[in-house]
């Protein structure tokens, strides 16, 4: 079964800590980005996309946002992909 099985990606959300939160503005709103999606695609390659709450309260859209090039981030992704796998590679199955 495995070589019929197409997986097209796996994600997991990963929340940012406090010293690595930023703000950004979509559509004259401003957000906290707090959480990011990291997904693992295909060939291999990592994808990741921050989501948030907008800073001046109530729910807001859910709208991705690009994530910066800083290090201290790219090292979160990192770390929480290695995470998952770990995680992934240690699954029990179903309930």
């Amino acid at each position: 079964m495995s070589g019929d099985l197409e997986v097209s990606a796996a994600a997991v959300n990963v929340t940012i800590p406090e010293a690595l939160r930023w703000t950004d503005t979509r559509r004259g709103q401003e957000f906290r980005l707090t959480t990011l999606n990291v997904r693992l695609l295909p060939d291999g390659h990592l994808a990741v996309k921050a989501y948030g709450r907008p800073v001046g309260g109530g729910r807001g859209a859910y709208v991705s946002f690009p994530v910066p090039d800083e290090p201290a981030l790219a090292t979160l992704v990192a770390e929480a992909a290695r995470r998952a796998g770990e995680l992934w590679a240690g699954h029990r199955g179903l309930g």
